[in-house]
């Protein structure tokens, strides 16, 4: 028989209300009991130290407080934690992972409007839609499509795929219906594995020296700061495209706005270094880049898919099933 545990949700009040919705709450009501009251934005207060003193799960979302040492203290019940958004590196101590707490996150939920968006922004810079359309506006008149390049449109285009992460995976997998030849990248896959997603296993610089598209996969980590350096950026093809919905750290911005503007390469960017660029920053006056304010990621009624992952989650830990996306320790060294 499923039990209903004792929850409480710890995390901003504005991603409440943005990811929780009447239907979500219902969804979590069936399946645990939850603490009634505001949610928790900070485990120092007396409020929470109380709710935390009965919470044997807690269902984190964006804005949640660390939980540390003091507040793993303050919770002696707690054996669960489910993530309503992607990574939770900056919301888990180790303390957490020592203590054995289960954890579960909607990565792989937030990881399918990303790779939409990805999946969009290669066909659409396949066939040149954002330039020509700027042209269009412009003329106000038709190109003649008999003199367009041989070098536009999609058919046997070659899409790079930098690291096979749960994005990089479902942007290969969306790939698949399309006539794309797709290369892959990831030091922590095997040719076999490579093979199995539908993608040839190519070494680093191969990847960007044989792509008409770089789609960047890549967590940003100590080791991929600035991976995508000015060599890398040097060696793709004339007219080439760079994606990156990862972070904006990984690319070295400097070297890519150089490109750009030199009119090499061209360059779609939902993330970037800082998160809003300095308003002088030459990216901005690129033509061939198109900048979009991080929102690949769940936004609007795809946040209905986390909260729904996180009911799931819940409903499956509650039934002693455990959850279907477990975060592991050992794994965040190599992951978002």
């Amino acid at each position: 028989m499923t039990r209903r545990p004792k929850a409480a949700l710890a995390m901003s009040p504005q991603a409440a209300e943005a990811v929780l919705d009447g239907r979500a709450m219902a969804a979590l009501d069936k399946v645990c009991d939850l603490a009634p009251g505001p949610v928790l934005d900070d485990f120092a207060e007396p409020r929470a130290r109380a709710v935390l003193a009965g919470a044997e799960v807690l269902v984190t979302g964006w804005g949640c407080p660390l939980l540390d040492e003091d507040a793993l203290a303050a919770a002696p019940r707690l054996r669960a934690v489910v993530h309503t958004a992607g990574s939770v590196r900056g919301h888990l101590s180790p303390a957490c992972w020592e203590r054995g707490i289960a954890v579960s996150s909607a990565a792989a939920a937030n990881a399918v409007p990303v790779a939409e968006y990805t999946v969009g922004m290669i066909l659409l810079t396949g066939k040149r839609v954002l330039e020509r359309a700027r042209d269009y506006r412009a003329g106000r008149r038709r190109e003649d499509m008999l003199c367009t390049p041989r070098g536009v449109g999609n058919h046997e285009r070659t899409v790079g795929i930098l690291s096979a992460s749960l994005v990089g995976r479902r942007v290969i997998e969306l790939l698949r219906p399309h006539d794309l030849r797709i290369l892959l990248h990831d030091p922590y896959v095997t040719a076999g594995e490579a093979h199995a997603l539908g993608a040839e296993p190519v070494a680093l610089d191969e990847l960007f020296a044989r792509s008409d598209t770089v789609s960047v996969h890549t967590p940003l980590l100590p080791t991929t700061r600035n991976l995508v350096d000015r060599k890398l950026i040097g060696a793709m093809r004339p007219d080439a495209v760079l994606i990156n919905t990862a972070r904006g750290a990984v690319v070295d911005q400097d070297a890519l706005a150089e490109a750009a503007l030199a009119g090499r390469v061209r360059a779609v960017l939902d993330v970037t270094d800082p998160e809003v660029l300095p308003a002088d920053h030459p990216l901005w006056s690129c033509e061939d880049v198109l900048i979009t304010p991080h929102l690949a990621g769940s936004q609007g009624n795809e946040w209905t898919r986390l909260a729904e992952h996180a009911a799931a989650e819940l409903a499956r830990w509650a039934s002693g099933a455990g959850f279907a996306h477990p975060v592991h320790r050992e794994h965040l060294e190599r992951s978002a």
